[in-house]
């Protein structure tokens, strides 16, 4: 018994913050319904409903979502109550409400979020009986939740957003890192077709978790920019480095594909093997000295570490030159390609490459935001389309 209650402390304290995160949930769920049944007629229920599906793990996210309900229930009630008027309670009232939402929420350009929220509010609206009081009580009721949901998501998280994209960056990299070291080791000693597989999966692996880096970091910004208690100089270099590793990771799953063709096509040549291998390790150092080391004292070892990939780079490509007359054509633009990847990986981690600062990237997909495209936007399209047609 003693060993099993053990087991549970330490399953408990080996995701304490998730405990942490379900045990807030749970308390902004009860606080939320008690304050809905003492404060708004029946709105206990409506009230909690709206605070768990809006709660998040950070401030930033739980006042998005908190909108989101807010708007999704606003235009709800306000189909409920039109559909009612004209159909009377019933199941066309039921499936006009339905149809109209959907349609409301696309021409609004409503995320996914809101989207989802106006049918499901109309629903709620209209299952007690619908009238002006019942639409109010359900908006304020759904306000509260709201409001429960972004006061306790402050606690909710131990760190900032800066933080976790910080720790997400720092994870991803040390994979990468230990990937490469991997691969340099590998190519050392002589590799299968099977173990560049392996390479390969764990790289394609190292892609998957791209977007939530992307997600994160894009978080940590609009938090910087919304809140004043937060250093915006911080959160852009985040969101730099963060853009600098999905470079640099896609890099490495190219080498990797690279390694696997070439053990398909017959190995590497073992002239070129020592170079490829060097290369590797100096990259895997230089990856962990940018993103693991937290001083800011140490920027002249990182620089170090990058130029050193660079310089084991250009001498696998002096290597593979020379051996261009003997060896076979495909392992020479191979190699070269890989040469490629060192260099663009070397200016990922010294932020020097325009691709980082001069493309613009993506923050996150348009149904995740509650307004797709912004009210200014809307209003502008309208007006260019007003003019167009009558002028």
């Amino acid at each position: 018994m003693k060993r099993v209650f053990k087991r549970l402390i330490k399953l408990g304290t080996d995701r304490h913050i998730w405990v942490r995160q379900i045990a807030i949930a749970g308390l902004a769920g009860a606080v939320a319904w008690q304050l809905g049944d003492l404060i708004i007629y029946k709105g206990g229920l409506v009230a909690a409903i709206v605070c768990v599906l809006s709660i998040r793990i950070s401030l930033h996210k739980s006042l998005r979502e908190g909108f989101g309900q807010i708007v999704g229930t606003a235009i709800g009630s306000a189909v409920a109550i039109f559909a009612v008027s004209i159909f009377s309670f019933g199941f066309i009232a039921v499936g006009t409400t339905v149809i109209l939402c959907s349609v409301v929420a696309r021409a609004l350009h409503l995320g996914e979020v809101a989207s989802v929220n106006v049918p499901v509010t109309a629903l709620i609206v209209i299952g007690p009986g619908i009238s002006g009081s019942t639409a109010t009580h359900r908006l304020s009721s759904t306000l509260l939740g709201a409001a429960v949901a972004i006061f306790f998501s402050y606690f909710s998280h131990p760190n900032t957003p800066v933080g976790r994209a910080t720790d997400q960056i720092t994870s991803v990299s040390k994979k990468t890192a230990e990937l490469l070291a991997t691969m340099s080791e590998g190519v050392a000693a002589g590799f299968t077709q099977k173990e560049a597989g392996s390479w390969l999966a764990k790289a394609r692996l190292l892609i998957e978790e791209v977007p939530s880096i992307r997600a994160q970091s894009a978080e940590a910004r609009g938090h910087a920019r919304w809140f004043p208690t937060a250093e915006k100089d911080e959160a852009e270099e985040i969101y730099i480095r963060g853009i600098a590793l999905e470079h640099t990771v896609v890099q490495v799953r190219t080498i990797a594909r690279t390694l696997f063709d070439s053990a398909v096509s017959g190995g590497i040549a073992d002239s070129t093997k020592k170079q490829i291998a060097v290369a590797l390790s100096a990259v895997s150092y230089a990856i962990s000295s940018k993103y693991e080391t937290e001083s800011a004292s140490q920027d002249d070892s990182n620089q170090s570490a990058t130029s050193d990939a660079r310089d084991a780079g250009a001498a696998l490509a002096e290597s593979l030159i020379e051996d261009a007359k003997d060896a076979d054509q495909e392992q020479i633009v191979r190699g070269l390609s890989m040469v490629a990847n060192i260099d663009r990986i070397a200016d990922s981690l010294d932020q020097s490459s325009p691709a980082l600062k001069d493309v613009s990237t993506p923050d996150e997909p348009a149904n995740a935001k509650v307004l797709k495209i912004s009210p200014i936007e809307q209003v502008k399209l309208l007006f260019r389309r007003i003019f167009r047609k009558y002028f």
